[in-house]
């Protein structure tokens, strides 16, 4: 069953950047790339830290904390410490609006 949530604007996340966004008691991070808008987990699978002051560099985050790296279109966990993948959560942009399926 799809859940498609209205999140923000296309123009709320500047290129290679991202925000957090809060939904059903749920953090998450909504990321705007040259390969199009992702969503993911708010938090870093290796420590309760938060992405959210993460560096964006094309289709990767890398955790403010530890270094830790991710692949934002598909959640793989790229470089120690990290080696759980982050959950991510399918995406679709319509009107100047994106729309993430949380369900």
């Amino acid at each position: 069953m799809s859940q498609w949530i209205d999140a923000c604007a296309t123009d709320d996340i500047d290129e290679e950047d991202l925000i957090a966004w809060q939904h059903g008691g749920k953090s998450y991070a909504i990321y705007n790339t040259e390969k199009g808008f992702f969503a993911s987990d708010l938090m870093c699978t290796h420590e309760e830290q938060s992405l959210e002051d993460g560096l964006v560099i094309d289709c990767v985050i890398e955790c403010p904390l530890h270094g830790g790296r991710f692949d934002i279109c598909t959640g793989k966990a790229l470089s120690a410490p990290v080696h759980l993948d982050l959950k991510t959560y399918p995406v679709k942009v319509e009107g100047g609006r994106v729309f993430v399926n949380i369900a």
